[in-house]
């Protein structure tokens, strides 16, 4: 049938009634069955191919994102699935969906989470897309025989338009942790801002298309080690083809505060990192420091 189509749209994926909910973990995280195998040779006879993945996990298909052009994540979307996938199938809406899982390359990366804490033997520099060659590059946090990063980054997603982000501004680029501190015990539950941060955001290509605009930090040199990257804040907006919007986010000090060595929600000087980014692996960024 795929032969006599012009276009070959293939759902597939997980059984909803058994593979996932309660007591339905699995060591194997491909396509179930022979789907791989029908998909393999959907492919071979060369028509465009469009693949709709059902689950209620991420999947680890290296094969099907190297060889299918167009691949979407439906989950498990409910009894309006076909409205919805259609409409964006067609082209009528203009899809704004973001990962809230890292999306794994290969299923011994589990467990895979963007905000893990930073590794004693970092590469680096070093490329890890090829196996290590030496000691120098075999001796760091890494696998011999496949990336560190995921295939798709936590926050990550496409839509039928393209963006850029640019001029990253921080309104200071030096705080001091007893000021956020008098702050956060004086003003438990309305705080001021104690850091502006914004970026233009561009609508790059031809349609008009939503934007998740997000937010991360990093805090190095606190008593309790913290995520190499998390999500703060993060804003939905709406751009026409090539407007151009600046995007600013408001930190209070709660966004810097930890609970520290001493069981305290409190901010520490720290090295901060700040991202205003599409997802979790990129973004414009800046730095600034929390003094005593």
């Amino acid at each position: 049938a795929a032969e006599q189509s012009d276009i070959a749209v293939l759902a597939l994926g997980e059984n909803a009634a058994e593979m996932t909910g309660e007591a339905a973990s699995r060591a194997f995280l491909g396509l179930p069955g022979r789907q791989e195998e029908l998909l393999e040779k959907v492919v071979a006879t060369g028509k465009p191919v469009i693949l709709l993945i059902f689950s209620g996990r991420p999947l680890t298909l290296p094969w099907a994102f190297q060889h299918v052009p167009a691949v979407m994540a439906a989950w498990f979307p409910g009894i309006q699935a076909g409205p919805g996938l259609t409409r964006t199938l067609f082209g009528d809406a203009n899809p704004s969906g973001r990962l809230v899982v890292s999306w794994p390359r290969s299923v011994g990366q589990e467990p895979l989470y963007y905000d893990a804490l930073s590794t004693g033997r970092p590469a680096g520099k070093i490329d890890l897309t090829r196996p290590p060659r030496n000691g120098l590059e075999k001796y760091v946090s890494r696998y011999i025989d496949e990336q560190n990063s995921p295939q798709f980054p936590f926050g990550f997603g496409l839509s039928y338009t393209t963006f850029r982000y640019g001029n990253l501004h921080i309104d200071r680029t030096q705080v001091s942790a007893k000021s956020l501190n008098e702050d956060l015990e004086a003003r438990e539950h309305k705080q001021s801002a104690a850091l502006a941060a914004s970026a233009d955001v561009t609508n790059t290509g031809t349609l008009a298309g939503v934007e998740t605009v997000e937010c991360y930090l990093r805090l190095q040199g606190t008593s309790v080690a913290q995520p190499v990257r998390a999500l703060t804040k993060f804003q939905r907006i709406t751009l026409a083809p090539g407007e151009t919007r600046k995007v600013t986010f408001l930190l209070g000090p709660n966004a810097f505060a930890i609970w520290n060595d001493q069981e305290k929600f409190a901010v520490e000087p720290a090295k901060v990192t700040l991202w205003i980014a599409p997802d979790s692996s990129q973004g414009v960024q800046a730095t600034l420091e929390i003094t005593k």
